[in-house]
């Protein structure tokens, strides 16, 4: 649990930086890697288990985390939109929010 927590600190502040530089395609690329890794620190907690993968982690959070499922389906599509599509700066903020609102609720201690 402990190797999440730094992973999600550090690409949070990697994708923070690359947000600084106004890159905002791979920043929203970055913050949807701190995303996936908050979701299975969520999991992991709950079930002891972290999924091996997006069709995994999209089924365990339906199943069991229907909030976060909803969050996740949403916003899917921009990830996608990543490998093909540049991201303008106002999508890519409103998924760095949900990142770290989610980090907030779930008090995930990455400040320590």
């Amino acid at each position: 649990m402990e190797e999440l927590i730094k992973n999600i600190k550090q690409i949070l502040k990697s994708a923070d930086l690359v947000y600084d530089n106004q890159d905002y395609t791979s920043a929203t690329m970055l913050y949807f890697k701190a995303f996936f890794i908050t979701l299975d620190y969520i999991i992991l907690k709950k079930q002891g288990k972290t999924p091996k993968d997006h069709t995994e982690r999209f089924r365990i959070l339906e199943a069991d985390f229907p909030e976060l499922y909803e969050l996740l389906d949403r916003n899917f599509p921009t990830y996608r939109q990543t490998y093909s599509t540049t991201i303008p700066k106002d999508k890519c903020e409103e998924i760095k929010k949900d990142v770290k609102e989610t980090i907030e609720k779930y008090n995930i201690p990455i400040n320590n």
